[in-house]
């Protein structure tokens, strides 16, 4: 592939919900300018974006795919990002390194909830967008009515750029407001405009010149004055409405047919910003802020935005050079890690291929393999000039599973392959619950959990095994008790002997205290840490359920010993024994972990969400409305709220979201304490047999 200055880069944004027909316009840009000889199909498995194994078996995208088209002169870098709401950080990835977004919607079903987050993300990220109304050649699509759930939902003006030339299996083409010409399929040529569409292509024009003529005065002065621009002018106008984010241009198209493809990249090349009239970027540099020009002879500034393991190729690292230049064999340096990395090849990726360049000038996007230490969210600039970019805020991933290996050599490869996995997707995290002594797997959702463990047994070779997580509850004591145990062993020789007298209280402040009130010298203060050391050992594996017991305060007052038999380890032993005695005799109980939820959902949506807090043992804390939203703040036990996500996403049609935090614990209530004590009596009982 050839070299593209910055002026000549356009870097675009494909989103919506799944199904609007993304993968397959991609499909079409690379048909219609040449690139491809035939349209692939997605049932096939045979499309450029769609080539990781798992997208063919599920035949929906679950990564951000890099399409480069060449049109005009022009490279546009299409990001092809997943509809599925499970992958957002995959969006978000791609939102950072966007310069303007084409969100897709279904000409018959409208608005959906994947497109209005990805329209949420756009507006926070500041970025000029189009709406694009696909698939109009589809049985029941109506254009009119698409239109209208978008505006139904979106502050922002939308203004038709083009009109559908028909509709349903009539839909032959595009009638464009800019040159007030009718392009029949792909959009190659240009015709006149049918009769029977001249008054409303007119109507349409005339809006589409006011708004135009908002985005500049010598613009507005001049329609006042003659009453209409040229579509020189009108492009310009709009190109300065879509960056300010006034409007947002909307256009037509059936991806699968080609239909409108020609004219939706001809607005992309002269309506999207390029990287040189995009917003600007603020980096921290040594001095403090700084705004990064995206120019060649600027001190570089490269942001990492994604990451991938392939099995065969090694780690691929995607960049977006945002200032300067790099080329193949480049030294540069990593802010993060504090290092320097040699870049060894660039290449621009091209779904699975990677076509190498010579050079990537600002403002591209390129991948380069085999870098170490660099992972997604750093950046790489030049060691005399250090830069840090700013990295997007993702969402907190609230959906667990606990993971196992399936054979003890998978053992010794689950860390290391999840930290890989977490380092390629920012909303994947994991960590070891020591209370429940599990390996805790977070993401955004079932599917997003489920990929993410093929993709480690396929990659890595690690086998896992998946389980709903245990809760982390604790053991504490509500009264006081005492307990003594005497340890007594003989097997020829020396023996084991050592007394012990304790008693336990409830503590509210700290989770362990121990004090020595032996009197007398009746047993040696030497033993003290022995004896410590096994009620310890013993507040770690639990008492009467298998979790860690806190809130205890221990006080040992008597004991004896023998002048030759009494140890250490006979101590510890009398030690662990008599905190046991003394914890069943102190009413035990078990605490769990309540959370502070808080939940956001639409307004009619609201009903169905309390009455299934109702059912979770919740408290509800406050409810407010912000911008036609119900936000309901809520306690609730995280017992209750494992599988919420799953359950939110169904009750609010996907547009409910939560966020989640610990708040306090409190004591499990009796009958529900006693399932988890029996529970853990069973599977002690089962390992004995065993």
């Amino acid at each position: 592939m050839k070299e593209y200055s910055t002026e000549k880069i356009r870097n675009i944004l494909l989103a919506s919900h799944s199904g609007a027909g993304k993968t397959i316009l991609c499909e079409a840009f690379l048909h219609a300018t040449g690139a491809t000889t035939r349209m692939g199909r997605i049932e096939d498995g045979t499309t450029v974006s769609d080539f990781d194994e798992e997208e063919i078996r599920r035949t929906i995208s679950l990564s951000t795919s890099v399409i480069p088209v060449e049109y005009r002169d022009v490279k546009i870098n299409v990001l092809d990002t997943p509809g599925y709401t499970d992958f957002i950080g995959e969006v978000i990835s791609a939102l950072r390194v966007a310069d303007g977004a084409v969100l897709l919607i279904d000409a018959v079903n409208g608005l959906e909830v994947g497109t209005e987050i990805a329209w949420d993300y756009c507006t926070r990220f500041n970025l000029p967008r189009f709406l694009l109304v696909n698939k109009m050649d589809r049985e029941n699509a109506n254009f009119r009515k698409a239109l209208q759930t978008v505006e139904d939902y979106s502050e922002t003006r939308l203004i038709p750029i083009q009109l559908p030339w028909g509709e349903k299996q009539d839909f032959k083409g595009v009638i464009d407001l800019l040159s007030m010409k009718a392009y029949k399929a792909q959009g190659k040529t240009a015709e006149e405009i049918p009769a029977d569409m001249k008054d409303a292509a007119e109507e349409a024009r005339m809006k589409l010149v006011e708004a135009a003529a908002e985005g500049d005065d010598v613009l507005l002065e001049k329609y006042l004055e003659s009453g209409s621009l040229t579509e020189e002018e009108v492009i310009r106008g709009l190109t300065l409405v879509v960056q300010s984010g006034d409007f947002v241009p909307v256009l037509v198209s059936s991806g699968s047919n080609e239909i409108g493809v020609i004219r939706l990249l001809d607005a992309m090349v002269d309506i999207m910003p390029s990287p040189l009239s995009a917003a600007k970027i603020v980096a921290q540099g040594k001095a403090g802020e700084e705004i990064l020009e995206p120019k060649d002879n600027a001190p570089l500034a490269i942001y990492v935005w994604k990451t991938t393991a392939d099995p065969f190729v090694g780690k691929q690292t995607f960049l977006r050079v945002y200032a300067g230049t790099i080329s193949p064999d480049a030294r540069v340096w990593n802010q993060n890690k504090g290092i320097e990395e040699r870049l060894g090849s660039v290449n621009v990726p091209r779904g699975k291929e990677s076509l190498p360049v010579k050079v990537i000038h600002a403002g591209d996007i390129c991948v380069v393999p085999k870098l170490t230490e660099t992972s997604t969210t750093h950046t790489l600039c030049d060691k005399n000039h250090p830069l840090t970019l700013p990295v997007p805020e993702y969402p907190t991933s609230l959906y667990q599973v606990a993971l196992s290996p399936k054979t003890q050599a998978d053992s010794t490869k689950i860390s290391s392959s999840l930290t890989r996995l977490c380092e390629e997707d920012m909303t994947l995290s994991w960590h070891f619950q020591t209370a429940t002594k599990q390996t805790i797997l977070q993401g955004m959702g079932d599917q997003h959990i489920d990929v993410a463990i093929r993709r480690a047994e396929s990659k890595f070779q690690v086998g896992i095994l998946m389980e709903e997580p245990k809760v982390p509850y604790q053991e504490t004591i509500t009264k006081s008790a005492s307990a003594m145990y005497r340890h007594k062993k003989q097997t020829g020789g020396s023996g084991q002997f050592g007394e012990v007298h304790l008693k336990v209280s409830p503590l509210t402040d700290k989770e362990f205290d121990f004090t020595w009130d032996v009197f007398g010298g009746a047993i040696s203060q030497s033993y003290s840490s022995s004896i410590q050391k096994g009620i310890q050992g013993v507040m770690k594996e639990g008492v009467i359920a298998g979790y860690p017991v806190s809130g205890v305060l221990v006080s040992v007052y008597d004991g004896k010993e023998h002048p030759v038999d009494s140890k250490p380890v006979a101590f510890e032993v009398a030690g662990r024994e008599a905190f046991k005695l003394a914890i069943k005799d102190a009413a035990p109980v078990l605490l769990e972990p309540i959370m502070l939820v808080k939940i956001t959902v639409p307004e009619a949506a609201m009903g169905d969400v309390m009455g299934d807090l109702n059912t979770r043992r919740a408290r509800i804390q406050g409810m407010e409305t912000q911008k036609g939203r119900s936000v309901v703040t809520a306690n609730v036990p995280l017992t209750e709220m494992l599988r919420y996500t799953t359950t939110l996403r169904s009750m609010t049609g996907g547009r409910g979201v939560f966020s989640m935090e610990f708040d306090h614990t409190e004591v499990v209530p009796t009958h529900l304490a006693q399932a988890v004590i029996d529970a853990h009596t069973k599977e002690m009982e089962s390992r004995k047999e065993e």
